[in-house]
């Protein structure tokens, strides 16, 4: 893993922080504070490639509505096919969730 280069004290207190957040709206008020408006988006993009890639949709449908690049497209896939499994792992609970509220 990559991250495993990175790990450290300033890295665990980052995470810690994003783990004591307790809902949508701190998460809101956290990142708007951390990060630029334009590195918040980067991030959603990624997530949101990742979706759709998992769902089967081409490059150029994904880049259309993404406006992701195909470099960030190729890089978010390797990741699915090659990574940690984080990004599946958060989607199934992102639509797990969903699937919660609606059926309320």
């Amino acid at each position: 893993m990559q991250i495993d280069k990175l790990r450290g004290k300033e890295l665990d207190q980052l995470f810690k922080a994003v783990l004591s957040l307790k809902d949508l709206e701190e998460c809101y008020r956290f990142f708007d504070d951390l990060c630029t408006v334009n590195e918040i988006q980067s991030l959603a993009q990624r997530l949101e490639v990742a979706r759709m890639l998992r769902e089967g949709n081409t490059y150029h449908k994904i880049e259309t509505e993404t406006g992701a690049s195909t470099a960030t497209i190729s890089r978010v896939k390797r990741c699915l096919n090659y990574g940690s499994d984080a990004y599946q792992m958060v989607l199934e609970r992102i639509s797990s969730d969903e699937n919660k509220e609606e059926n309320k």
